[in-house]
């Protein structure tokens, strides 16, 4: 499941996009346990010296933008359901609340055909996130994918209203991944909620996760996020997709989509992330982590101002275009 807080898509792995409840939904994921990942997603947060070769390719600017004065090429992910000659194309995207059903989606290539080749990224092919418009649920979902280029995930969203799907992925030969957003209709009795509150201490299924750092418009910033359970430190979470923590942030108001990894490579109890938010406003974060053989999410609200950081003065001797290949 292509950023500082990518806060382009792991999951949809970019896009512009938001949600979930305090303490909310639970993925699912066993199997052998994967060797950690060491550097920042590809694509979700900056590339820099170090990084993993599978994760280069994805710059800070082409993730999230700078917040200010951005093209369409530097949009949050999951803004647009086509970018790039690629387009997310679900196949019902009207849905029941509450009802099974296999979400059944294609993404189409520059040809116009399904893509049926992918670089895999954080041990998948394809990182899909389902979230609604008030952001109170979040799943993190690994679809199947068919010969004939369609994927199929089995899920159901629990309460009726607007969603937003991500598809995070990087096609075979492209140079950079991508994160694409649809939107997915719940029919039921909808009963919108303003996003919950939650400081930086929640809970679920007994583990207490707490949020440090903040985020900053327009510039790299640390966050961590520190799990215990029962009042004692966790230092023994099992890697997940490669990693022992996966983030994703999703503006409130357009859900944009940030997807990121962390960086330390320690089984806890803190999780640090290098993120950069593309604007001022509220965003929902996201967290997965693994224990006991089980994978939970704690999800916060976090709210920042609306001044962009200035970028940082250019060094000593630097000229204007004297750096062609910086970030």
């Amino acid at each position: 499941m292509n950023t500082p807080l990518r806060i382009t898509a792991f999951g949809a792995g970019l896009a512009a996009a938001f949600g979930l409840a305090l303490g909310v939904g639970h993925a699912t994921g066993n199997g052998p346990a994967p060797k950690p990942a060491t550097a920042a997603h590809g694509g979700h947060n900056a590339a820099g010296a170090g990084q993993a070769p599978e994760h280069a390719g994805h710059t800070e600017e082409s993730a999230a933008g700078t917040g200010a004065g951005v093209g369409a090429e530097h949009l949050p992910g999951g803004l647009q359901v086509s970018e790039r000659g690629y387009t997310l194309n679900v196949e019902n995207p009207f849905v029941t609340a509450g009802s099974p059903t296999d979400l059944r989606f294609r993404i189409l290539g520059t040809d116009g055909k399904p893509v049926t080749a992918y670089q895999q990224q954080h041990e998948k092919e394809l990182h899909l996130i389902v979230a609604p418009r008030d952001l109170s649920t979040f799943q993190h979902l690994h679809p199947t994918l068919a010969a004939d280029g369609t994927w199929s995930a089995p899920t159901a969203v629990p309460a009726a209203g607007e969603y937003r799907v991500f598809a995070d992925f990087t096609p075979t030969g492209a140079s950079e991944g991508l994160t694409l957003g649809a939107d997915l209709h719940a029919a039921g009795d909808l009963r919108p909620a303003p996003l919950p509150d939650t400081g930086r201490t929640v809970t679920v299924d007994g583990y207490t996760v707490t949020l440090g750092g903040d985020l900053t418009p327009g510039r790299s910033g640390r966050l961590t996020l520190s799990v215990s359970k029962d009042g004692r430190p966790v230092t023994d979470l099992q890697p997940y997709l490669g990693a022992y923590g996966h983030l994703v942030a999703l503006r409130a108001g357009d859900l944009a989509y940030l997807h990121v990894h962390p960086d330390t490579t320690t089984p806890g109890p803190e999780i640090g992330f290098t993120t950069t938010a593309p604007s001022g406003g509220s965003y929902r974060l996201f967290l997965d982590f693994k224990h006991q053989d089980t994978v939970r999410t704690a999800a916060f609200t976090v709210t920042t101002d609306g001044t962009v950081a200035p970028a940082p003065a250019p060094a000593a001797g630097h000229t204007e275009g004297a750096d062609d290949h910086q970030h």
